[in-house]
């Protein structure tokens, strides 16, 4: 197999078949609901909070709530109450279990599910995923994290609704330097390798830089995308505001930070600095105007259609210069 990452390749144009790039429709169907993007922002405590999780949820973008010092009960019931859709992270130890019993004892139930551990190639996801399904059976199931197509046909044949597939790419993950595993460095290429055996929807989480590897996501077989560093540093981010030699940033940090555990003990993240980028909503319309110019690049009209184009591989360390129909 070629090995590469989002900075390797190129995508190639192809005959635009619309008036403007306006024209072009980024939504995608996941699971049970339609999303105006192929986007999430990152499950992490840096990225999202109560509020901004509501505000993607009113306008119509997809999120997931991290698991981090929070009621997770009291928070489906709250937007339940709000008629929003409830989407939340779980992991695999007993609380986790208590948790799906209890929203399935108040009626809450689920709309979306992550199971979100480091390793999601798992006989503990097998038995976290089981137990979902057998408490809440409506609720669409994402697990992961993982990097090969074995791991993709297990989870799927465990019961998995979708597979999110990375191993320490992202920007404040350090999984290969401390333990000489994961994809990071050549996510492009893990990402094709494992859409190669999916038969469900696939995550594509981490190694985002800009916003056209959104684009090269959906061309080697992501449904949707998970980011991290793009979506945090915003104005209304959860992270706290630090001031450096008169310029403003927001801390980010990985969810195997100590900075998250609060102790140090098996830590595969670390903490950085994000220069604030203004607001949210701002990225995400400049997230889908960009998104709009690469189909119309891709001569569609629809995302779909950026699955169909050929790419290059740029000369670099790992790759020779070639082109793939």
């Amino acid at each position: 197999m070629e090995i590469f990452d989002y900075d390797n390749i190129l995508l190639l144009p192809r005959k635009c078949r619309v008036d403007s790039r306006s024209d072009c429709d980024t939504s995608v169907q996941f699971g049970p609901h339609r999303f105006k993007l192929p986007v999430v922002p990152a499950n992490m405590k840096t990225v999202v909070d109560e509020r901004i999780t509501e505000m993607l949820a009113r306008e119509g973008y997809f999120y997931v709530m991290h698991r981090f010092d929070l009621d997770s009960l009291a928070y489906a019931r709250a937007m339940r109450d709000k008629g929003l859709i409830v989407s939340l992270s779980v992991g695999v130890k007993p609380a986790d279990h208590e948790l799906v019993d209890r929203l399935a004892a108040e009626g809450l139930g689920a709309d979306y599910l992550t199971i979100d551990i480091a390793h999601g190639h798992a006989e503990s996801v097998q038995r976290m995923i089981g137990h979902i399904k057998q408490r809440l059976p409506a609720a669409f199931v994402i697990a992961g994290n993982v990097g090969t197509p074995e791991a993709v046909i297990d989870l799927e044949n465990w019961g998995a609704d979708a597979t999110k597939v990375g191993v320490g790419p992202g920007k404040v993950c350090i999984t290969r330097l401390k333990t000489g595993f994961g994809t990071g460095g050549w996510q492009l290429s893990a990402l094709k390798w494992c859409a190669r055996v999916a038969t469900k929807p696939i995550v594509a989480d981490g190694g985002i830089r800009h916003h056209g590897d959104i684009a090269k996501s959906m061309r080697f077989g992501a449904s949707m995308v998970m980011i991290g560093s793009l979506f945090a540093g915003h104005e209304e981010s959860p992270g706290q505001t630090v001031e450096v030699d008169g310029r403003r940033y927001k801390e980010y940090y990985g969810s195997a930070s100590d900075f998250n555990k609060g102790e140090y003990r098996h830590v595969e993240g670390k903490r950085i600095l994000e220069p604030v980028k203004g607001r949210l909503a701002d990225t995400l319309r400049e997230m889908q105007e960009d998104l709009q110019s690469s189909i119309s690049y891709a001569g569609g009209t629809q995302l779909a259609d950026l699955k169909k184009v050929n790419y290059v591989i740029l000369g670099g360390e790992n790759a020779g210069e070639h082109l793939f129909m």
